[in-house]
């Protein structure tokens, strides 16, 4: 009878646990994937879990059952003082934590070049282009291909693939939508690139998850999947927006400010994003006449693809570029 009881409290303490746990967990957004990058990273944070707990479960119950079995009023338990080694517990105690760190070594490798934050989506759909601007402390969110933007807060059609390009126009944030997954650095004179897709309709949190100063914690976003339908009405009407992105705009926008009303512009300055990232590289002669050498970077990582548009004449010490209006431009070294 005390032998059934001793299993029952056994077993109600480990229920105990596992229900604390899914409690806690019922606030994880980020294991309630809306797209299929979010579907695998959640799988992996599961996955990882479950393997650590290998380890971690056995030593809760071993600690109770210890504490219970071999308390001082049990005169029926095995009384060893000269015990000091048992060569199984041994091979238990080495072979399944290495057992663990391989399989997490073996998930971590393959799902970091799977989940590649630059690798593009495979999809039949047409991928929604956008470029992000972090500042002191909001963000801008500009559609090229349809020449709008919009503050702090974003739009695209489900199941369509999204191209981020990110830059910063101040300090370092971290550009984040944890239902869809795959947060990614933003920094300031440099591009950074994240691919996603959602492929639930619903209205997501996305954030700033960097502490970039006093605005850091509203620093966040609302990230709508719609219909298709309803993202091409959507920006019928942010096309009749009284409001333009100029470059005077942006300035104004940029300075620090805290709360900034969700606005929509019916145009944007061309190249905005090229001259906000080109503003903070001076130290490599950047400048608004060759803003269009960054049109492929990636991010800083990535600078050597510049070489494939520069040609070097080393006989005439001469350096020739490709300008906007496609006339070369050549810079000697009288030049500098």
């Amino acid at each position: 009878m005390m032998k059934k009881n001793r299993y029952k409290f056994l077993m109600g303490v480990v229920l105990l646990l596992g229900t604390v746990f899914l409690s806690s967990c019922s606030n994880m957004v980020v294991l309630d994937p809306k797209g299929p990058i979010g579907s695998e990273e959640a799988f992996l944070i599961k996955i990882a879990f479950i393997l650590m707990l290998i380890v971690v479960l056995p030593v809760f119950v071993m600690v109770i059952w210890f504490s219970v079995r071999y308390r001082a009023s049990n005169k029926k338990a095995t009384y060893k003082p000269n015990w000091a080694h048992s060569h199984k517990i041994e091979l238990v105690v080495w072979l399944v934590p290495i057992a663990i760190v391989a399989a997490l070594s073996y998930l971590t490798w393959v799902k970091t070049h799977e989940l590649d934050p630059y690798k593009p989506l495979e999809s039949e759909v047409k991928p929604i282009r956008i470029e992000v601007v972090s500042t002191d402390w909001n963000w801008l969110f500009i559609y090229p291909d349809y020449n709008i933007a919009v503050v702090n807060h974003l739009v695209f059609p489900a199941n369509a693939p999204l191209n981020f390009k990110l830059t910063s126009a101040s300090v370092m944030t971290s550009f984040f939508i944890p239902q869809l997954g795959s947060q990614i650095y933003v920094m300031a004179g440099m591009q950074t690139k994240l691919h996603l897709l959602a492929d639930h309709e619903g209205t997501y949190l996305g954030q700033n998850i960097e502490y970039s100063g006093n605005g850091y914690e509203t620093m966040h976003f609302d990230a709508v999947a719609t219909s298709q339908e309803e993202f091409e009405d959507w920006v019928e009407k942010a096309k009749q927006s009284p409001d333009k992105m100029t470059l005077a705009t942006f300035k104004e926008f940029s300075e620090p400010n805290i709360n900034y009303p969700v606005t929509t512009y019916s145009s944007v300055a061309p190249k905005l994003f090229n001259h906000i990232m080109m503003q903070f590289m001076g130290w490599m002669g950047g400048s608004d006449h060759n803003m269009n050498m960054t049109d492929d970077m990636d991010d800083m990582h990535h600078m050597h693809s510049m070489q494939d548009s520069t040609k070097m004449h080393e006989g005439h010490g001469a350096m020739t570029m490709p300008s906007d209006s496609g006339d070369v431009h050549t810079k000697t070294m009288e030049d500098k």
